[in-house]
């Protein structure tokens, strides 16, 4: 049986969207696949997913530390400068 990614709790339509055209048509692919995978499999295609708003504290810190890290490998090419240039003028401190 396949179940909508928008069944998911907290995942609604334009989610669901992003990750058919990712090639996740279920909830069950989406949960076999981990946030991990998941998340790449949205950033392959184009999609820049918000941060998940479903899980909390050391959870939540511990996978933001992961998705980062996925998405500065191949996604934010030149992010180093952008960071830089944001620290000179006051707007973030590098390394945030």
């Amino acid at each position: 049986m396949s179940t909508p990614v928008s069944s998911i709790r907290n995942l609604g339509p334009a989610f669901e969207q992003a990750c058919a055209r990712a090639g996740i048509a279920s909830a069950e692919t989406l949960r076999a696949l981990g946030a991990d995978a998941a998340y790449a499999k949205l950033l392959e295609t184009g999609t820049h997913p918000h941060f998940i708003g479903y899980c909390k504290g050391a959870e939540k810190l511990a996978l933001r530390v992961r998705f980062d890290t996925l998405k500065a490998r191949k996604y934010d090419k030149g992010r180093d400068s952008l960071d830089a240039a944001l620290d000179k003028i006051g707007v973030i401190k590098s390394g945030a």
